[in-house]
């Protein structure tokens, strides 16, 4: 089987200890595997710099989506109205997860080289007291900007609203003290920066919301609040788990606590984005973000100037020599996306820009 490795935000590349683990088959009602999962639960609270008093977790089967719709369509009642803050796809993927599940909603839109506005924010909460929950992405993969929740939480606390984050490609990658920053409801998945493989989502709720949900799913199996109940007797998932994720996730957790946890972690990818800037400048290929804003998970570039090439020309030359990239998603300009988190490191950086160069020098002169 040929190998490459994945320059994206998830599902990434993995350490050989990590994908090792998938090859024990574990029983879902073994105490031991129960153990496991709520030895998760906790290390999860650690690392969102809450406390088992006010916070709690909840494994969700399924990717990211799956755990998004599960706080929306659980904690959002049938006379609750959301405000859904969105400069990217994944923003606007929550839009449409009210409008399926029929949920009274408000988007506040923002070009997708643009932040959503803390200040404009509380105006509009300011003006519709009906607004009792506000939503928003962290890291939008779409473009690769990082979105500042922080001031955001602090206005939606301030106007004494309910705070929900998807921070699906950032947790564990980008420290975010959850309370101090005024968020009820953060998700992530199991596939990005704690690198473990796809299988479920996380959530990290304020305890007293989620139980305040109870009844208010409009899903069976994606009722937060059932499965935070099932879950927090003995560790036990309510429908079949994802087993060989759940161990390949254990054993992340553990990597990325010898690694020296979020803050190195964070170094990591931040210098990987830094020497990738870099060197796709020396190329002439340039941001899509400003800088102010670019977040360390995954970069959009505009195509150099002149090119003569296609992505999927690209795509296929970089991947035959070990590497995959991702096409743009940004609809009013030429662009592609490169990520650096998952086990990528310095050398990997320098080897595919260098790819880059010599497919430009082939590609651009034919």
């Amino acid at each position: 089987m040929k190998t490459y490795k994945l320059l994206t935000p998830g599902p990434l590349t993995t350490t050989a200890t990590v994908k090792r683990e998938m090859m024990f088959d574990h029983c879902t009602w073994d105490d031991d595997y129960k153990k496991i999962t709520q030895e998760i639960r906790r290390g999860l609270l650690k690392l969102a710099h809450v406390s088992e008093e006010e916070y709690t977790v909840v494994l969700m089967q399924g990717s990211g989506t799956f755990g998004v719709e599960s706080v929306l369509t659980s904690v959002i009642g049938s006379g609750d109205k959301v405000l859904i803050c969105t400069n990217g796809a994944y923003g606007e993927r929550m839009a449409d997860i009210t409008e399926h599940a029929g949920i009274a909603y408000q988007v506040y839109s923002e070009h997708y080289n643009k932040v959503p506005d803390a200040q404009h924010i509380a105006q509009l909460l300011e003006e519709d007291p009906g607004i009792t929950h506000v939503a928003m992405v962290h890291s939008e993969t779409t473009s690769g900007i990082l979105n500042d929740i922080q001031a955001v939480g602090k206005a939606v606390k301030e106007k004494g609203r309910v705070f929900i984050v998807d921070a699906m490609s950032s947790f564990g990658g980008v420290d975010i003290p959850v309370k101090d920053w005024g968020i009820d409801f953060i998700i992530s998945s199991a596939n990005k920066c704690i690198q473990g493989v796809p299988g479920f989502s996380f959530i990290i709720a304020r305890k007293d919301l989620l139980i305040e949900s109870a009844g208010k799913a409009r899903s069976l199996s994606l009722d937060l609040y059932d499965q935070w109940k099932t879950m927090e007797v003995d560790g036990k998932w309510r429908f079949t788990s994802p087993t060989h994720v759940v161990l390949a996730f254990a054993r992340a957790m553990k990597e990325l606590e010898e690694e020296g946890g979020i803050s190195a972690r964070g170094r990591r990818y931040a210098e990987n984005n830094r020497l990738l800037i870099e060197k796709m400048g020396e190329m002439g290929i340039y941001l899509y973000i400003d800088s102010e804003h670019q977040g360390p998970i995954i970069t959009t570039f505009f195509y150099p100037e002149k090119c003569c090439f296609t992505f999927s020309q690209m795509y296929e030359y970089i991947k035959e020599r070990g590497y995959a990239i991702y096409p743009g998603k940004v609809t009013e300009a030429e662009t592609f996306r490169i990520g650096n988190i998952g086990e990528i490191y310095r050398e990997d950086i320098e080897n595919v820009c260098a790819i880059i160069k010599e497919f430009l020098e082939e590609y651009n002169h034919e």
